[in-house]
Formats: C-alpha cells, sequence, structure tokens
C-alpha cells in the first residue's frame, strides 16, 4: 500500500470526483458511511457519543458521521467549534442537512461558550481538524483539544488526530493533539502514523477503503509504503517438483562468542526455516557441541580461537553471508570483521555486534559490499549515525545512510522501517510487542540469511523476511500471549506464516 504525502492525498480526492464522477458531497457521505459502519460493530448503542467538529471538510466529515449514527438509533451530541467565521462549503452543507434533522442535538461553540462537561464515560469523535492541518493547534481549539484529553473518554479521531501533523514532526510545535484511544483514517496511513512520538496520539489505527480512484493510486508515484500480505505473496517462489537442497543456496552465519551460543542457534534455526538449502555457522571452538546438540540440521565451521570470532572461513561456497549475533566486540573479532569486509565479493548481512564495530570503525563502510544489510535497533542505529532530534529526522538519517552505502537498513521495532539505496522506505504491518525479547533480531537475521541463501534480492528478502518475521511474532502472540512470548515462538510459527502468505 502506497503512503502519501497530503498534497497527494488531495489529488486523489480531486481527481475521484472529476473521473468517477461523484460530487465532493457524495464522497464526503461515502467515508462517513465507512466510519458510521465501524462504529455499528465496535460501540453498543446504548453509549452517549459526544462530536466534535471543526469549519474544514474534516468538521464536514463528522457532522455526516453525526446524521448516520442519529439515523441509526444512537444518542449523539454534536458540537461544531467555529474557530473561524467561515465553513467550508461542504462543512456548510452538511450542518445544514444536521440541523434539518428533528432529533439533532446540535450546540455551536465559540470562544465565549463555556466548555461542555464531559464524562469518561462518554465516545468522543474527534473531527476538528483533518490532514490539511499546517500550523499548531492553538488557542480556542487548543482548549477543546485538552478538554478532551482531560477527560479520559474513549475518543475516536476521524482521518487524523486533531493537532497532528501528517507529513512531518510535533515535538517542536507548541499546540495541542487529540489522544485517540482510536485512528480511522481513509484510504493511505499517513506517515506520521509510523513513528513511535505518535503513538499516545493515534492509539489503534485503521485504514478504511473510500473508494478513491484506482487509476490515481495506481500511477500516483511516492518513496514511502506499507508492506501488506497480498504484495510479500506476490514475492515468494514456489518449489518445483525437481528441486533439490542445492537450488536453495548456502548461507554463511558468522556467531557467538563465550555465553551467546544461542545467538548464533536462533538464527541458524531460523535461516533453515526461511528456506536455505544449507546453512554453515562460523563459531568459535567451545559453541560447536552447543550448537551441533541443539541443532543438528547446522553444519558448523570451527574458528580457531576458543571463545570468539577471530578468522574467516573460505567464503567460496557460500551465497549468503550474515555476521553479528552474538559475536562480541574483541579487537580480534573487529579485525576479522575487516577482512570479511575487504574479501566478500557478495552482500553481507550486518546484525548486531557487527554493526556495533562498524560504529566504531565508520571509515570501513566505504568498502562494504553493495547492497548489504544492516539491522539495527534504534540504539544501534544512533550509535552508527549520530544522535536525532526526532524520529522523521532518524528516518531522514536512515535513508540517506542507505543511499550514501548503496545499502539496505531495516530498523526494528514496531512497524520496522526498511530504507533503499534509492531512497525508498517500507513499513511493516505485523508484529508485536511480545517480540521486545532476547533474540527475537538474531531470529530476524537468520531469517533474511535464509531468504538470500534461497536466491530473493536483498529488497526481496528485507520485505519478506520483516513481513513473515512479524507474522510469525503474531502467530506467537495469538498462542501464548504477548508478555510470555520468547524468540524461539518466533521461529516455530515461521512455518504457519509462508503457509498463511502463500495461500491467500
Amino acid at each position: 500500500m502506497k503512503i502519501l504525502p497530503v498534497e497527494k492525498i488531495r489529488e486523489a480526492d480531486t481527481y475521484t470526483i472529476t473521473n468517477e464522477p461523484i460530487a465532493a458531497l457524495d464522497l464526503m457521505e461515502r467515508a462517513a458511511r465507512q466510519i458510521y459502519n465501524w462504529f455499528s460493530k465496535h460501540i453498543e448503542k446504548d453509549s452517549n457519543i459526544v462530536v466534535f467538529c471543526g469549519t474544514g471538510n474534516n468538521g464536514g466529515d463528522g457532522l455526516v458521521v453525526s446524521r448516520h449514527l442519529l439515523q441509526n438509533g444512537y444518542t449523539v451530541h454534536t458540537y461544531l467549534v467555529q474557530h473561524r467565521e467561515t465553513l467550508t462549503p461542504s462543512c456548510d452543507a452538511n450542518l445544514l442537512r444536521l440541523r434539518n434533522m428533528p432529533q439533532a442535538d446540535l450546540t455551536i461553540l465559540t470562544e465565549k461558550s463555556e466548555l461542555p462537561i464531559l464524562r469518561r464515560s462518554d465516545i468522543i469523535v474527534d473531527a476538528l481538524f483533518g490532514s490539511g492541518l499546517t500550523k499548531a493547534a492553538t488557542g480556542f481549539p487548543a482548549k477543546i483539544i485538552n478538554q478532551i484529553n482531560a477527560s479520559k473518554a474513549f475518543t475516536v479521531a476521524i482521518d487524523v488526530p486533531s493537532g497532528l501533523y501528517c507529513d512531518h514532526s510535533n515535538l517542536n510545535s507548541k499546540g495541542s493533539v487529540i489522544n485517540a484511544a482510536y485512528t480511522l483514517t481513509f484510504q493511505f496511513p499517513k506517515f506520521s502514523f509510523f513513528f513511535a512520538e505518535n503513538d499516545e496520539h493515534l492509539g489503534v489505527w485503521e485504514v478504511l477503503p473510500i473508494g478513491l480512484h484506482p487509476d490515481y493510486i495506481h500511477t500516483v508515484e511516492t518513496n514511502n509504503f506499507f508492506i501488506e500480505s497480498e504484495f510479500c505473496k506476490l514475492l515468494l517462489r514456489i518449489r518445483r517438483k525437481y528441486d533439490h537442497k542445492g537450488h536453495y543456496g548456502h548461507g554463511l552465519l558468522i556467531a557467538g562468542s563465550t555465553g551467546k551460543t544461542g545467538a548464533a542457534v536462533l538464527a541458524a534455526k531460523a535461516a533453515l526455516r526461511s528456506g536455505a538449502g544449507l546453512i554453515t555457522a562460523h563459531i568459535p571452538k567451545e559453541s560447536v557441541t552447543i550448537l551441533q546438540s541443539a541443532f543438528p540440521e547446522a553444519m558448523c565451521s570451527i574458528d580457531e580461537h576458543n571463545t570468539h570470532f577471530t578468522t574467516l572461513p573460505a567464503l567460496e561456497p557460500f551465497n549468503a553471508i550474515a555476521a553479528g549475533p552474538g559475536l562480541g566486540q574483541l579487537k580480534a573479532s573487529a579485525t576479522a570483521l575487516k577482512l570479511l569486509i575487504q574479501e566478500s565479493k557478495i552482500p553481507i548481512i550486518f546484525d548486531a555486534d557487527a554493526i556495533n564495530i562498524l560504529s566504531e570503525n565508520k571509515t570501513w563502510l566505504s568498502f562494504i559490499p553493495p547492497n548489504s544489510i544492516f539491522t539495527p535497533h534504534p540504539k544501534e542505529f544512533t550509535r552508527l549515525v549520530g544522535q536525532s532530534g526526532n524520529n522523521f529526522e532518524r528516518h531522514e538519517k536512515q535513508k540517506t545512510f542507505s543511499i550514501k552505502y548503496h545499502c539496505y537498513v531495516v530498523l526494528k521495532g514496531a512497524h520496522t522501517a526498511i530504507t533503499c539505496p534509492d531512497g525508498k522506505a517500507y513499513f511493516n504491518s505485523t508484529g508485536n510487542p511480545g517480540m521486545a525479547t532476547a533474540g527475537s533480531g538474531d531470529v530476524l537475521t537468520g531469517v533474511l540469511l535464509g531468504l538470500k541463501a534461497r536466491g530473493y534480492s536483498a529488497l526481496e528478502a528485507c520485505l519478506i523476511g520483516v513481513y513473515l518475521h512479524g507474522l510469525a511474532g503474531d502467530l506467537a502472540a495469538e498462542e501464548l500471549g504477548k508478555e510470555s512470548l520468547i524468540a524461539s515462538d518466533i521461529i516455530n510459527n515461521l512455518g504457519e506464516a509462508f503457509q498463511m502468505v502463500v495461500t491467500l
């Protein structure tokens, strides 16, 4: 799914109105019906619903939602927050339609009005400002927003929580922002939905289709995308009847050190579960018995040192390489990693301590093989590129890093972000907080290694790997709950995750 900036969303509306064709008021009706349909499934009819509408088109959406709720037996109190004298034509027309309903309970609020009393038991609909907000919400509208937030009532934001910018950060803004429990957005997720700093404002968000013209959606260009199952299904390759393990590649995993052999075990298991024909783990001598006992399907390449990585195996047999899980950061390991960078003729997947070593030796970055993959968590990424003022700035640094070093960066977290050498970015739709557990990142490295060995391109491996890793985590959480989820549970659900995507 494409993630469009605000100006492109406006173009999509205009194109649809012109080319479907459909009247602007009818398109607003279509959007409001989707909101009503959500309410009819999630909100009980005996609820007390309070709708706050602004003077723009988002306010018009709220007025239509009020009308639909009233027509279907809900108790609704509607407030038009008149923070400016004129209303947009669509908002004005829907204000008249609501006024003409005998059962309408409508109040116009101005700066001189007393603020309404809100109860925690109320269901509040936020339709004050939409995606077109260009300045901070201050003054009279901010008082309304603060009153809503102070009530602690269950709040549903239409399209965007009022006061939240869609395409840049709110952190330096002095305006107020709605704290929604749910955000029901139209047709496309907004760029700002993918950053942790906005989580308290968005709550759970859901994309509601409103039938914007498919020709525009298909042809419009964007650099940001949301990874969904249908897209991954198009990328997956089906095994053929006469294939053998040699058709599915041989991956090299450089991992493990004293006390951290488990990272190598997890990554090796995940790599073979992700379709690699063969996986060889290059590990210290003392780790061999552990790995071969825990996971006999993996082969071992034994380092000369007893406790940590110091030497390279011959690289020629391998068509995919990953380095970093549990590796440690000793000087000898750093020297061996430098040699790997110099000797490798194929892209490398850098994880964990491999990234930490590179953070201390940034001149080496210029020599990494093109199309390599980095899989940092936020702290590792900060070590690699430096501090950021907010998540939007960090994302720009992530894109710049990918472009500069012609690599893919998989920044792990909620909606894991993948940035590419061409400046494009992909945000993941799977995963849950239960995956914030030791070894989860090692599993992801293994998944990427297995897919790369299998023959997928770096981009394909990142897209499929991140999605399936998150989906396997979601399946594990369904069975075990988020609190009890461990990394092995993700591996154990990879098979079902593959099957779910293949059989869509």
